[in-house]
């Protein structure tokens, strides 16, 4: 299911928005839902009037909920839990609850919603991940999640930079850094990082990277650390808010 994810992605947010310490929980969950043409609608209608709800009943915090720009009929979103054992009990208790089993019913009376089964990864976050919330400024933008594969037994390194250099040079360039993230599950809790930062817009990104590249401190940390040995170029997937997303 992990390399799915990934293959996913590799083919191929917000009006301004508070935070929750939950998205740094100790475990949280980032789900992709690829749809059958023309179904999208009625699944962000089926979490948005049901299935959000459904989730809090049974101890799933709902963190975000985005669609990305450039890949068709896809929902991403992460739910934060305890713990595994007790996502496996909410994910149990989810499924056998009556009202889920009506909505799910009545939701695939033209056809199912999805073209495949959901594809999950359990995440926790790093020591560097933002701890606080992020005040509400009433902008409108997006986001880019990122995952990073780090060379054989360059994760520690690949960490080091972030949390040294990178974060700091992100919001320099006016890159907000929303979360920071490893798999918990092998084989790619050994060399997988995954973030979310936020800009204005698609041209304020562009700029912003152009920006970063080119910075000095950014080379001189980049040079130090082996810029092209630590990691693969990354994945990056630029993604909207839905109109139901906690952040937003």
């Amino acid at each position: 299911m992990q390399r799915t994810i990934k293959t996913l992605l590799a083919t191929f947010l917000l009006t301004g928005f508070t935070m929750s310490d939950d998205a740094t929980a100790d475990v949280l969950e980032l789900r992709v839902y690829t749809t059958h043409e023309g179904k999208l609608e009625n699944l962000n209608a089926r979490f948005r009037d049901h299935t959000m709800r459904i989730f809090e009943n049974h101890g799933m915090k709902n963190i975000g909920y985005w669609v990305p720009e450039d890949i068709p009929n896809t929902l991403i979103y992460v739910i934060s839990h305890k713990s595994r054992d007790a996502a496996k009990k909410s994910w149990a208790d989810f499924v056998a609850d009556p009202e889920w089993q009506d909505v799910f019913k009545k939701s695939r009376v033209d056809g199912p919603l999805l073209s495949k089964a959901p594809e999950a990864t359990f995440l926790e976050s790093t020591d560097y991940s933002p701890k606080k919330g992020w005040k509400n400024k009433g902008d409108d933008g997006v986001f880019e999640l990122r995952i990073y594969q780090a060379a054989e037994g360059k994760l520690g390194k690949l960490d080091a930079r972030f949390r040294d250099h990178t974060i700091k040079l992100f919001e320099k360039h006016g890159m907000r850094n929303l979360a920071y993230w490893h798999p918990t599950d092998e084989p790619i809790s050994k060399d997988h990082l995954y973030y979310i930062i936020h800009h204005k817009s698609r041209d304020a990104a562009k700029a912003s990277w152009q920006a970063f590249i080119a910075d000095p401190e950014w080379k001189k940390a980049a040079a130090a650390s082996g810029v092209g040995r630590l990691a693969k170029p990354p994945i990056s997937i630029y993604m909207k808010s839905t109109d139901y997303s906690q952040i937003k």
